[in-house]
């Protein structure tokens, strides 16, 4: 049977992993053990947090701190807080789809044009600039909303994308279809760290830290609400379906990315920081 991507609600102290130690009290963390999911924790403010031997940085001031594991995330990861020693977490592996998508403009799958692969250069550039704001806000720990009310799931996190017959790199969103116009919310606040109406394959593209480095990107929208710098507060209006960009029909690709590792923005809604 394939592994639920949603998992487990998941509330560990020092005996909630077998054949594990702790240095010093109980590591308290809740979340989705699973690949493209996360684990929030909390413990004393300002620790440092260390993921598979590298340091991600500090638990906030109210003690908080998030962690994911990428769409493709190896069965296990060791989490580190200091404090607590070192946990081994087991990352339960997901088998995903493959999706073919036809209709799709072909400049947005094997652009060709000088002047059209200079724009996606520079593109990349505020897109990757955006990707590296690491907020110091902990407002990812009373979990995340749909960013649509209501809505159809049209492209699953994680599938393997063949775009016009040519095959592509994985859809690292969801994808929810809705009538052009309706209205998009903020998933969770956060800051405004890229609000940008007409690149070339996002079309309008909202994204927003919400703290410590978790950025959730809203794209193909036919108007943005908000601009960068702005702070929204969750289910704040930020923007309208659209099908600008790389699109077929009026949606909204919704997605979640971690210091590098792509997330399924769907696991975190309605997922809370331990208490």
């Amino acid at each position: 049977m394939t592994p639920s991507r949603r998992g487990l609600l998941i509330g560990l102290s020092a005996t909630g992993l077998a054949g594990s130690a702790l240095a010093a009290g109980p590591l308290a963390i809740a979340g989705r053990q699973v690949q493209g999911g996360y684990v929030i924790g909390r413990t004393a403010p300002g620790a440092a947090i260390r993921l598979d031997g590298q340091p991600v940085g500090h638990a906030s001031a109210q003690g908080f701190y998030i962690i994911g594991f990428d769409r493709d995330a190896a069965a296990g990861a060791v989490l580190e807080v200091s404090g607590h020693g070192a946990q081994t977490l087991a990352i339960t592996p997901v088998v995903y789809d493959v999706q073919h998508v036809n209709g799709v403009p072909q400049d947005t799958v094997t652009p060709t044009d000088p002047a059209l692969l200079e724009r996606i250069k520079r593109e990349a550039a505020l897109k990757a600039a955006a990707f590296a704001s690491v907020a110091e806000g902990d407002w990812f720990k009373d979990g995340f909303r749909f960013p649509l009310d209501h809505f159809v799931v049209s492209g699953r996190f994680g599938n393997q994308r063949v775009l016009n017959g040519t095959p592509s790199r994985p859809h690292y969103g969801i994808d929810l279809a809705a009538p052009q116009g309706t209205p998009i919310h903020a998933p969770a606040p956060g800051k405004v760290v890229l609000a940008e109406p007409h690149l070339h394959y996002e079309g309008g593209l909202t994204m927003i830290d919400h703290g410590q480095g978790l950025i959730s990107c809203c794209l193909h929208q036919s108007a943005q609400m908000v601009k960068t710098g702005d702070f929204v507060t969750t289910g704040q209006r930020i923007g309208s379906v659209g099908m600008t960009g790389r699109a077929t029909g009026p949606h909204l690709c919704w997605r979640l990315k971690w210091r590098g590792r792509n997330l399924d923005p769907s696991l975190l809604v309605g997922g809370k920081a331990p208490a």
